[in-house]
């Protein structure tokens, strides 16, 4: 699948949270590839990623070990970054953890847990992000949510009710950070086929009751989420905020 360029992604400093793995690894690939100076955070090690990117695309992104529920962790990680890519002009809140329970499951450690990997960390990274972002002038924040909540899925309540608090989330902040032109959108992805997927929760069932639901008849591979990242990073939607963009081979309808 072949990208977009966008010359003003050239030379920009970007930072994702879990970029060294499924569709955040898809995303840190896009960017490298414009010419951007990536910064990646997640807690596994992704020295090897790192090497195989530089092979790649010939452009290293920098990895920083970090629990993103550690809040004074991640704002050290987007700190070092800033240090030495550059203040953050484009973050993509991409981490996330869809493990599947009831609500029965759900105790009060597990909620903790479940809230701070799929929605206080995407605010912690914003805060530590935006001063720099206003005082230029202009920034773009991209949250990664998915399409879980609008097709009312059963499997996983925690993480449906942080995706949808996330857009509440962004339209809220696209509010507040318009005047700054610091833009904020929401990308929703549909079932990607990322390894995590395969290995725990993709069946020959599960499948094609799902692509029965697709308009296209095409599984989604983490390109076809890159592609609109970029799209959301660069100025060529510079007067779009505040929205959520669906990528989902055509599962919900919005509008």
């Amino acid at each position: 699948m072949t990208l977009p360029a966008y010359p003003d992604l050239k030379g920009a400093s970007v930072f994702i949270t879990g970029g060294g793995s499924g569709i955040g690894a898809g995303l840190t690939e896009a960017f490298l590839r414009q010419g951007a100076r990536v910064a990646f955070v997640q807690r596994s090690d992704a020295s090897a990623f790192c090497d195989e990117m530089e092979v790649a695309t010939g452009n290293r992104p920098r990895f920083i070990a970090c629990d993103i529920t550690d809040a004074a962790a991640l704002q050290s990680a987007i700190a070092e970054a800033t240090g030495a890519h550059g203040p953050v002009q484009v973050l993509v809140n991409n981490a996330a953890n869809d493990q599947r329970h009831t609500l029965d499951d759900v105790t009060p450690d597990f909620m903790d847990r479940a809230l701070a990997i799929n929605f206080k960390c995407y605010v912690t990274a914003i805060q530590a992000v935006a001063p720099a972002m206003r005082a230029a002038g202009k920034g773009s924040i991209i949250n990664i949510t998915s399409i879980s909540y609008m097709m009312g899925n059963a499997g996983y309540p925690l993480y449906t009710a942080a995706n949808s608090a996330l857009n509440g989330l962004t339209r809220s902040l696209a509010r507040e950070f318009g005047p700054d032109r610091v833009r904020v959108n929401a990308l929703a992805p549909g079932w990607v086929m990322t390894p995590r997927q395969l290995e725990h929760w993709v069946t020959p069932e599960g499948l094609a009751e799902h692509m029965n639901r697709q308009c296209l008849p095409d599984t989604l591979a983490p390109a076809d989420i890159a592609g609109g990242v970029l799209f959301l990073a660069a100025d060529a939607s510079r007067a779009m905020t505040g929205q959520a963009l669906v990528i989902d081979g055509g599962v919900v309808v919005t509008g």
